[in-house]
């Protein structure tokens, strides 16, 4: 047996902790991003929120100028000895396949209580994607906070239009809900259980300032009133829910705030980060004058260079997670402008496979950039995924997105006689006369997936 020495050359990538932290930085949903910045800022004494900061002096310019060339150096340095190529960057993420557990972000049981309602409300198309979008302005109370004029603006529709679809809302379960302040709500509320007591639309319409006080007798020594009828007319008004939406809500629930806005400016959309809450990250002056001075001991210069590599290395991580985010969510809208000019109806078929060649990214890239990232859009507030549809074809050619049939057969179920429902087949038939070529079983995975009961079921609920 004859041993050789043979010399094998092979590319291998060095996954720093830092390569593995920017990775999992892209999948952060908002609020994490901000525990992990919060946590670096308080560990790292080199990182230092600068938000706050007022502007500086010409003399405080001059070193931040010296600052940012040693940073520069550094970062170079830095990025030589850590491999760090775009190239690698890429051959990770082929490998990477361990995916942060997805939070629950928002408990929505109110929107599908209120949507599931407008799936059967006496409304035009036209009218139920205006109600999708004031369903989706509620806060977690139940009422409406933006104006109406805002809403009317954002959906190009007339203010009298926005405000009757508004009041057929009004008239949904829970009594008082999408109304725009409490006198709305309470007001609403003795509409809906028909209360005939005039003293307890008085208080509501011009003394709840008294209410707020408790100055019953201030109520009676206005209106005139025995102080024994403006109690009865109080304990009326006691009884009726000032936060009609809370019954629905759930006490460990965090509300969603959206990574991204898209804005309609004329004919044109416009996508925009939410910047509001972030740090101003920089690096601490103090540290960065230290490591320039030749007595610092050694083991201060290692505890602060450790803390550099760190701090300059989350700043980069960050700027190209907003770049990343911004530059997917413009690729996707480009595909589904349709969605934006027209609503859910209108959906594209879109894989990560068409988002991610147009970049030049990975898909996995795609994938952990839109996964708990939510967009507000003319249409309502949506995670990016929701955007990423398989398609079925239609006679003309054209190939339409699973969300879009899915409007469609809501459209459909939504106009029934609730006393003869209309079978899977029947709406395959339905939609098949609108040239989509869709099997009865598609249908009812559809249905089913949009939590619509199957036809017989439907008649038993009435």
């Amino acid at each position: 047996m004859e041993l050789k020495q043979q010399l094998h050359l092979s590319q291998q990538l060095i996954i720093t902790p830092q390569l593995q932290q920017a990775i999992k930085l892209l999948q952060l949903s908002r609020l994490e991003l901000l525990n992990t910045i919060k946590n670096e800022i308080e560990t790292n004494p080199v990182l230092e929120d600068d938000s706050f900061q007022t502007i500086e002096s010409e003399g405080k310019k001059e070193e931040e100028e010296e600052k940012e060339e040693f940073l520069r150096y550094f970062w170079e340095q830095y990025a030589q000895d850590s491999y760090l190529k775009e190239r690698g960057l890429q051959e990770r993420e082929e490998h990477e396949d361990t995916f942060l557990e997805n939070i629950s972000v928002k408990s929505s049981s109110l929107d599908e209580h209120l949507l599931w309602q407008l799936r059967f409300a006496e409304m035009t198309q036209k009218e139920k994607q205006i109600a999708q979008f004031i369903i989706g302005n509620l806060n977690g109370d139940g009422y409406l906070v933006n104006p109406l004029e805002e809403i009317a603006n954002q959906t190009k529709v007339d203010l009298q239009e926005v405000e009757r679809v508004l009041q057929k809302i009004q008239e949904f379960d829970p009594p008082g809900i999408a109304a725009r302040d409490l006198k709305e709500c309470l007001l609403l509320q003795l509409k809906y259980f028909k209360v005939k007591n005039p003293l307890v639309k008085t208080i509501i319409t011009d003394y709840l300032h008294f209410l707020e006080k408790k100055d019953l007798k201030g109520i009676a020594n206005h209106l005139k009133v025995p102080i024994e009828k403006i109690r009865e007319a109080v304990e009326i008004i006691l009884q009726l829910e000032p936060k009609p939406g809370r019954q629905y809500s759930d006490e460990t629930v965090i509300y969603i705030i959206p990574d991204l806005y898209v804005y309609r400016v004329e004919d044109n959309f416009v996508i925009a980060l939410n910047e509001e809450g972030f740090p101003n990250l920089r690096i601490n002056n103090y540290y960065v004058k230290l490591m320039n001075q030749n007595d610092l001991p050694l083991k201060a210069r290692e505890f602060i260079h450790e803390k550099l590599k760190s701090a300059t290395w989350l700043i980069k991580s960050l700027y190209q997670r907003q770049r990343t985010l911004y530059r997917v969510a413009t690729s996707i809208f480009e595909f589904q402008r349709p969605f934006l000019e027209k609503g859910v109806g209108y959906l594209r078929p879109l894989v990560l496979k068409d988002v991610a060649r147009a970049l030049g990214l990975h898909e996995s890239t795609v994938s952990r950039v839109t996964t708990n990232k939510y967009v507000q859009t003319p249409h309502g507030l949506f995670e990016l995924k929701f955007f990423f549809n398989s398609g079925i074809s239609a006679v003309s050619g054209d190939v339409l997105a699973a969300e879009s049939i899915k409007a469609k057969i809501r459209e459909i179920i939504a106009s029934e006689d609730p006393s003869k429902p209309y079978s899977d087949q029947k709406i395959a038939s339905f939609l098949r006369k609108e040239g989509i070529n869709i099997a009865r079983r598609t249908v009812a995975k559809y249905r089913e997936a949009i939590g619509i009961l199957p036809s017989n079921q439907r008649k038993c609920l009435l």
